[in-house]
């Protein structure tokens, strides 16, 4: 296990990595979150971030904040002398999974960490789905199945279903689509969208009344009233 600890005091910093070391973690450390957030970005893979929330410039909140947006999931655990009842909200508004107060005793904050790693350990055993009565997407394996018969979809066509089936009944215009689809091919047309559409209806068989196109308004998924 690898942990990245962030705090701008070296020495509490420093003793809690050989702490942390002496329990065989693996671990990193940064003095601020300017310099963690390039290590967090890396291909470099950490099973907890223990963080400060009182640095300077960028706080332990903002970190979390900007790498959640990103789509790191790291699990955090908060280290702060902010022990007040708003401040821990903060923190796990902001995406942390547990806040521990300062001063805190190792023993107590060797606990916590465990328990972080044992509950994202079980997490990530369940996978990611998206569904609707028997279509699934498998967000992980990136697979989508009806009554567990895998659908053959393109990249494309599967990245329109999930963009879709995430904001069910909210449109998306063409021009939305290829932005979240096609990122910066600015080659592609409107009429790609939906050739594109046409094939994914085709391959979803009893669901293809899922995908609706409003006029004036875009693609949606919007399931039909029973």
């Amino acid at each position: 296990m690898r942990i990245l600890v962030v705090d701008d005091e070296p020495d509490l910093c420093e003793i809690l990595c050989f702490n942390l070391g002496s329990e065989g973690f693996d671990t990193d450390y940064a003095y601020s979150a300017e310099a963690a957030l390039p290590m967090l970005q890396s291909d470099r893979h950490y099973d907890l971030l223990l963080l400060d929330v009182m640095i300077e410039e960028m706080s332990g909140f903002d970190l979390v904040r900007l790498i959640r947006s990103q789509g790191n999931e790291t699990p955090v655990i908060f280290l702060t002398a902010r022990n007040a009842e708003t401040d821990m909200l903060d923190g796990f508004n902001s995406g942390g999974d547990d806040y521990v107060a300062k001063p805190y005793s190792f023993p107590t904050l060797l606990a916590r960490i465990r328990a972080v790693l044992k509950r994202s350990a079980t997490q990530a055993k369940q996978p990611r789905l998206l569904t609707y009565k028997t279509l699934q997407i498998n967000l992980d394996s990136k697979s989508v199945a009806i009554d567990g018969v895998t659908l053959p979809l393109t990249k494309k066509e599967y990245m329109i279903l999930v963009l879709l089936m995430q904001h069910r009944t909210q449109h998306f215009s063409r021009e939305q689509i290829i932005g979240n689809v096609w990122e910066d091919d600015a080659y592609v047309g409107d009429r790609s969208v939906d050739v594109h559409i046409a094939r994914l209806r085709k391959k979803l068989g009893p669901y293809a009344d899922t995908i609706v196109n409003h006029t004036g308004f875009g693609y949606a998924f919007f399931p039909p009233k029973q």
